[in-house]
């Protein structure tokens, strides 16, 4: 199964890709918004956890963008973000995320296995 993180906080991208390929995921890394939608339109993820604050393009405009295109828009999509307030979550799912996890209150390990579950339930 192949994950797409769109982030630019390198300690986490590389914690949670060692995490996941150790599990057997193969990972691909968008650490900004300008190349993320080409990205997971080759890469072609099964899920995608994205962030919000990122250089170049918001999170949640590329959001937006994931969910008007064709190949795209099926592809459960996480928010990843340190961003907690009411506004954007509503916003985030809104646009159709399945899920908005504050970075300080979900641990690395509680993400990994959030991602596994939905991942076993869309089998």
């Amino acid at each position: 199964m192949k994950i797409l993180i769109i982030e630019d906080e390198e300690i986490l991208v590389k914690v949670l890709q060692e995490k996941f390929e150790k599990d057997g995921f193969t990972v691909e890394i968008a650490i900004d918004g300008s190349n993320a939608l080409s990205l997971a339109k080759s890469f072609k993820p099964d899920i995608m956890l994205l962030d919000i604050i990122l250089p170049v393009k918001d999170g949640l405009d590329l959001l937006e963008e994931f969910k008007l295109d064709l190949e795209l828009q099926n592809i459960p999509v996480i928010i990843l973000s340190n961003l907690g307030d009411d506004e954007k979550i509503k916003k985030a799912l809104k646009l159709g995320a399945i899920d908005y996890l504050v970075k300080t209150q979900h641990p690395i390990n509680e993400v990994v296995e959030k991602v596994k579950n939905i991942l076993l339930e869309s089998k």
